[in-house]
């Protein structure tokens, strides 16, 4: 036998959110109400049937089709003699289960948490879904990297004026608001330091050299931000730094938790998102003129 040490793989780590998550046969998720309210800490049922209606109608006010996402279940349940009695449950969707934690108490940390786990995990789902929709699948790298510039472009301007009504009003404070949201993103990189990194010139941005990936991981932090921002009603500039560092940092986990390479590791384009822009013009010929971005400074 080998005196050789192996050292042991590191746990993965699983959300107490993603452990409760369930199947059905044909390989959809739900989430049982009944384990949720455990989780969240609700030791009456009725409590948390009240939030259930709560939700019940924020899912209706948002034009989603309520029996879509809260599906009334029966689930067997062990009494103390051993006996089993027939209790009400629903089978929710991450959707509701967002929308449930967002009305629950905040101030405990299990509800915080899962918060943040229902916003970043249901958001994801609704870009794959947007870019999915949007044939991305059939275009080629250059056609992807314009697409998704496009969505950033329309991202950062929403995150701009959530930004705004919390309290992040001058150009200084705003760049200070996105330096957060890259440091949580890269590791700690700052604006300057990814403007450094790729080996770009004073007046190039950094968005216009990311790869089709890069791009992705940025919008999916912006839309996050922007997202959090507004729904938790977040005041002061300080606050809103702090959510968008920390929506780039759970970006980055989900990012390492899939396996793929980290933002600052992928390669930076030789061609700008502008140099693209005028090759295709070109290619239309006598078509309408793209607009350039030019959507925040350096964002």
């Amino acid at each position: 036998m080998s005196d050789e040490f192996i050292e042991p793989e590191p746990e993965e780590h699983i959300s107490p959110f993603e452990a409760i998550r369930q199947e059905t046969p044909e390989g959809g998720e739900y989430w049982s109400a009944r384990d949720l309210a455990k989780l969240l800490g609700y030791t009456n049922w009725r409590n948390f049937r009240y939030a259930i209606e709560k939700a019940k109608l924020s899912c209706q006010a948002s034009n989603h089709q309520v029996t879509d996402h809260f599906d009334a279940s029966i689930k067997m349940v062990q009494l103390g003699s051993g006996a089993e009695r027939r209790v009400e449950d629903f089978r929710l969707s991450r959707y509701a289960c967002y929308l449930l934690v967002q009305n629950a108490d905040p101030a405990k940390p299990i509800v915080a948490l899962g918060q943040t786990y229902f916003a970043v995990q249901t958001r994801r789902q609704e870009l794959a879904d947007e870019l999915e929709q949007d044939a991305l699948a059939g275009m080629t790298e250059d056609e992807k990297r314009l697409f998704v510039r496009q969505q950033l472009a329309e991202h950062n301007t929403k995150l701009a004026a959530a930004a705004r009504a919390a309290g992040v009003i001058t150009p200084d404070d705003y760049a200070v608001f996105q330096d957060h949201g890259y440091m949580g993103l890269y590791a700690g990189e700052r604006a300057r330091d990814i403007h450094r990194r790729k080996g770009l010139k004073r007046n190039q941005k950094i968005l216009d050299y990311m790869s089709y990936d890069e791009l992705i991981a940025n919008a999916f932090r912006s839309s996050l931000a922007e997202q959090r921002i507004r729904s938790g009603n977040i005041q002061g500039q300080d606050a809103a730094n702090r959510v968008h560092q920390k929506m780039g940092e759970l970006v980055r986990q989900t990012m390492a938790e899939a396996g793929v390479p980290m933002p600052e590791t992928m390669p930076t384009p030789a061609e700008s998102i502008q140099e693209l822009q005028q090759k295709k013009q070109r290619r239309l010929k006598r078509g309408p003129q793209l607009p350039l971005f030019d959507d925040l400074p350096d964002a």
